[in-house]
């Protein structure tokens, strides 16, 4: 009971305690290879134990494994925060070239414009220097 009450608390000494049952369970594993080497009979409690020394193995192995598949999920996570960084580097620059490519829009509106209004100057030029010419000739 205060075993739980301390992991639940999240007490330093859970990782003493834990560490203090996993010494205990490893003792008591030598204690019963022990006895299979001197080829006696074991308990149900000593097949337990047995047990719980592999489960205590397989445990380890696999929070060895969490912790590598956390460092690799954490550089992943780095790449990805590099990568979107230079994704939005990229959409920074594209949004300034779509505001010069507005610009430039704008000032070629202004060329056709002024080239439209040339065009009817020169007709009326045209029409006017056409029109000039037969009173001239009379």
């Amino acid at each position: 009971m205060r075993t739980t009450f301390l992991y639940l608390t999240g007490g330093s000494l859970v990782a003493d305690v834990s560490g203090v049952a996993y010494d205990a369970l490893k003792m008591a594993v030598e204690h019963v290879l022990a006895k299979i080497r001197e080829g006696k009979k074991l308990s149900t409690e000593d097949i337990l134990i047995l047990y719980l020394g592999t489960i205590v193995g397989d445990l380890k192995e696999i929070r060895a494994d969490i912790a590598r598949l956390d460092h690799r999920i954490d550089e992943t996570n780095k790449r990805i925060d590099e990568v979107n960084k230079r994704i939005d580097e990229t959409n920074k620059r594209i949004d300034d070239l779509a505001k010069r490519v507005d610009e430039l829009a704008k000032r070629i509106d202004a060329v056709q414009t002024t080239l439209l209004e040339l065009q009817k100057l020169l007709l009326e030029l045209v029409r006017h220097i056409g029109s000039a010419k037969p009173t001239s000739q009379l």
